[in-house]
């Protein structure tokens, strides 16, 4: 496996070493001993997976209490993934990275907790499964608005149409508004 820093260091993009022969493939999407050497040594206590068809963006999503640190995949189709600096005290805060994950690919992002994360489904479906360090927690979690302008977030969106949002997410809050970590 691969580790490598993204323009905000503490979110690490991962690229399996993937053994291919005409049988299929075999990887390690996963091990303690390697991801700690690659600066995430970090302990999941649960594991979440999605279906979301083309046009859906789930984000940014966070929570403010019992924060998750975010190991994400795509099982099947493509995303555009986005991790958002919402650390306060951070050198990189209020930006962010995008990366395009796959299937085909077969790349995973680490987010470290502070972060707040969504993605937006490029292909006719997509299938996400992400390891987190904290269980889920409905009364902590918050959203920010996904165009925020300040922001600046250049969204991929198919044939410029309006992504299709729950109502948490069409309700976020722009990050000049929203509940921060120090």
């Amino acid at each position: 496996m691969e580790f490598l820093p993204t323009k905000i260091p503490d979110v690490i993009l991962i690229k399996p070493k993937v053994y291919e022969d005409p049988r299929g493939y075999f990887m390690e999407t996963y091990r303690i001993d390697r991801f700690s050497t690659g600066g995430i040594p970090q302990n999941f206590v649960q594991e979440n997976q999605s279906r979301s068809q083309r046009g859906v963006l789930r984000g940014l999503h966070y929570q403010i209490r019992q924060a998750q640190g975010k190991l994400v995949r795509v099982i099947a189709g493509e995303i555009f993934d986005i991790a958002l600096d919402i650390r306060r005290n951070s050198p990189t805060f209020g930006e962010w990275v995008g990366i395009i994950l796959s299937a085909e690919n077969r790349q995973q992002l680490w987010l470290p907790a502070g972060f707040a994360h969504g993605f937006y489904v490029m292909s006719a479906y997509a299938e996400v499964v992400y390891k987190v360090t904290d269980y889920y927690a409905p009364e902590w979690e918050r959203s920010i608005q996904w165009n925020d302008p300040k922001l600046g977030i250049d969204w991929p969106l198919y044939n410029n149409e309006a992504p299709i949002l729950s109502s948490k997410d069409v309700n976020g809050k722009p990050l000049a508004e929203a509940e921060l970590f120090d």
